[in-house]
């Protein structure tokens, strides 16, 4: 069984492929966390909560309580009760008291993984999972916890979330409602974070914990540009390759917390879950409360095999629909091309041009809808601009659809503008606090999502679209952050809901999405890459990875990004040069080999561009073609850094029967007079002999390709790349 119960001990023991989770119920019905790491055999690890020790245990002297309080490893802590280290859950009852006191109350143990009520969540079928519910209850208020843990078979992975009912007579205002606690009994850990901004997402930061905490979040009501909901913590000595690494994720695409800390014992607590800044739920009696899921991965051989596990898993028990292992069609975005200045005749120019280079999909972007020729209009009148379409939307996709190309199309469903039909009719529609002023974005608000007659209003109108023609994918994107966040209906003391109750409204449109066209490739974006997270994957199997698509700057956000995402969720773009965020020029051929890491697609007017990039394309498209299927499926192993080496970066892609790899190079910065570069390869199989395909005769075993390495020759200029592909003999 994956997961037991040591009745005898009161110890419970979550088995993860190598990994184990443990925990303890204490003296007085107190879960204790007691293990989280590499497999071993034993069911009884009591004796690491040191309950022999000073201070004693409440049952046998409640004199030191508080200081057991704030000793024990609480597996979800409490606030208010003396434990002064930061909290999963705070409350405010009926009576304006915020202490909560958890007890243990029941267990079940079944196989297989529910689902979160309105909440993306990783799945798995029975056989591929265990799951433990564990019931907390505080007595005083009737607030119960469940504490759901899933421990997967052939992943090392756990996951947790939780869900609150009250079970009293007199409401309770959940404060606070984090998902997930862990506890180390040392401080000697790197922090990993993904931090950035517009245009530079997912930067790998790395830092040495010390006493006190280190958090990070966003209250932009989005997951953000500035921080991703991903902590690793690490061991100091931990690299790719070697090293203890633990992996936290929230499936959530909101407001999000994660902070660890150092106690004033040298221990360390971590935290994860909804951000509790500006929130509050009300739960009057019978009512319940789900919190997001955190997937938590432990790897006892490096980031690169945590990274490997979050990839596996989000690709199997995440990603669902059509495309979940397809490849999607190479498609060409207008945006970066044309702009707002595009009709029917232009994009059909486009797709003329394009698909007689193979390319397979046209996707039209913003500006088809309402009167809209620049950002400041139309948000939320989703109906065809007939002087710009001219012929209507229908002519436009049918004339692509003759070419044999696919249809897509760019929405942007969370938001409206002030010069909008929408906005005239129902200003009350927009998120705003009674009085103030509004705050404009790129001039437009975002609509309150709270209101199920407001999205349902937006999804007739999309759905209106889609039915009218034979559209096959949709760009979903998000401008701005919330600001004034109120709405116009939700009573007062329900206020601070909103902030959650937006992500639900978000979901549910998504949802419904892929339950009424599910064979429409959904690809989320939000104003770039601020919206990249878990949540987001379960509704759309590829997410637009950053508006900056400068294959060197994509270097950082696509490696920053493959810590936890699969390559085979980033949207990556070849797009012209000069680059239209960073001014840079790059080799087509690099910008092909970068954008190949991801989706790969186009983002330029195919039209305009040199002849010999145009004439490039058919070959570019060759390659994608060959190798997708190993990108896609196979074990994605970081080679080189450029947060660490500027000169170049390097990474491989191999089979999970270790058949074949394929290694890309990038040279940054080119290095007169040195000899080649050598390199070692990783992830083959050492018993087997390679050769590499342009050089069938050289066979050479995996262990010296991994152990003695290849040379790379230096390549004429900076910004140069080069791909191998080796094949097993």
């Amino acid at each position: 069984m994956s997961i037991s119960f040591n009745k005898q001990a009161q110890t419970f023991k979550l088995c993860a492929k190598n990994t184990v989770y443990m925990m303890k119920i204490v003296d007085e019905g107190y879960l204790a966390h007691l293990y989280f790491g590499k497999n071993i055999p034993d069911d009884d690890l009591t004796y690491l909560l040191r309950l022999d020790e000073n201070p004693f245990t409440p049952a046998t002297n409640n004199r030191e309580r508080g200081s057991f309080m704030d000793n024990l490893t609480f597996e979800y802590p409490c606030f208010g009760l003396g434990d002064y280290r930061e909290s999963c859950i705070n409350i405010l009852d009926a009576d304006g008291m915020s202490t909560v006191d958890f007890r243990y109350a029941s267990h079940k143990i079944y196989s297989g993984k529910p689902k979160l009520s309105g909440l993306p969540a990783t799945f798995a079928n029975n056989g591929e999972a265990e799951t433990i519910e564990i019931l907390m209850l505080d007595k005083h208020t009737g607030l119960e916890a469940t504490l759901i843990y899933t421990a997967f078979e052939n992943l090392d992975v756990i996951t947790r979330s939780v869900t609150f009912k009250n079970t009293g007579s007199r409401g309770v205002n959940l404060t606070k409602a984090l998902s997930a606690c862990v506890h180390f009994d040392h401080p000697d850990f790197d922090m990993i974070t993904l931090n950035g901004s517009w245009a530079r997402e997912r930067h790998i930061e790395r830092a040495r914990l010390h006493h006190g905490k280190q958090s990070i979040d966003s209250i932009k009501g989005e997951s953000s540009h500035q921080n991703n909901p991903f902590v690793a913590l690490v061991s100091p000595n931990t690299d790719e390759d070697m090293g203890d690494a633990y992996g936290f994720n929230l499936v959530y695409s909101g407001n999000f917390f994660a902070q660890t800390e150092v106690t004033q014992h040298k221990r360390t607590r971590f935290v994860m879950g909804i951000n509790h800044k500006d929130f509050n739920w009300l739960l009057e009696a019978g009512e319940e409360f789900v919190a997001p899921e955190v997937v938590m991965v432990y790897s006892d051989e490096g980031m690169g095999k945590m990274s490997r596990t979050f990839h596996d898993l989000y690709r199997e028990h995440l990603v669902r629909g059509e495309y979940k292992d397809k490849r999607r069609p190479i498609l060409i975005n207008n945006w970066e091309a044309t702009y707002f200045n595009f009709d029917t005749d232009k994009l059909i120019d486009i797709a003329k041009e394009a698909s007689k280079l193979g390319i397979e999909m046209l996707v039209m972007d913003d500006g088809w809808f309402g009167h809209r020729d620049s950002d400041n209009s139309s948000l939320g009148d989703w109906f065809v601009y007939e002087s710009k379409i001219k012929g209507g939307l229908k002519y436009l996709v049918d004339e692509v659809n003759k070419l044999g190309m696919k249809f897509g199309i760019w929405f942007e469903p969370e938001m409206i503008s002030p010069d909008s039909e929408l906005y005239k009719a129902h200003p009350d529609w927009a998120i705003q606090i009674k009085g103030r002023e509004l705050t404009q974005s790129r001039q437009q608000y975002v609509l309150d999502y709270s209101r199920k007659e407001v999205r349902d209003h937006i999804y007739s109108m999309m759905k209106k679209i889609l039915d009218s023609a034979n559209i096959e994918y949709i760009k979903w994107d998000m401008n701005r952050q919330l600001t004034e966040v109120g709405s116009t209906t939700l009573p007062a003391n329900r206020q601070r809901e909103l902030w959650h109750r937006y992500v639900l409204g978000v979901y549910d449109i998504m949802e419904r999405l892929q339950v009424d066209y599910p064979h429409i490739l959904l690809e989320n974006c939000s104003g770039g890459g601020a919206r990249f997270d878990p949540g987001m994957l379960y509704y759309s199997p590829q997410i637009w990875t950053s508006d900056d698509t400068d294959a060197i700057e994509r270097l950082k956000i696509q490696h920053g990004t493959s810590m936890c995402y699969p390559c085979s969720a980033m949207g990556a773009h070849v797009s012209d040069c000069p680059n239209h965020t960073v001014g840079r020029n790059t080799p087509f051929k690099t910008r092909g080999h970068v954008a190949m890491v991801g989706t790969f697609g186009y983002e330029l007017d195919v039209t305009k561009i040199p002849q010999e990039d145009r004439d490039y394309i058919p070959y570019q498209i060759q390659e994608f073609n060959k190798y997708n299927s190993l990108v896609r499926t196979g074990d994605h192993y970081r080679i080189g850094n450029t947060f660490e080496n500027i000169e170049w970066d390097a990474w491989m892609f191999v089979a999970k029967d270790k058949s074949e790899a394929l290694f890309e190079f990038v040279q940054v910065l080119m290095r007169p007079n040195y000899t080649s570069r050598r390199l070692k390869l990783k992830g083959l199989d050492p018993n087997a002999y390679y050769y590499e395909e342009s050089k069938p005769d050289i066979k050479l075993s995996g262990e010296a390709l991994m152990s003695a390495g290849i040379n790379v020759p230096t390549l004429w200029g900076d910004y140069q790349s080069a791909i191998l592909h080796f094949i097993k003999a």
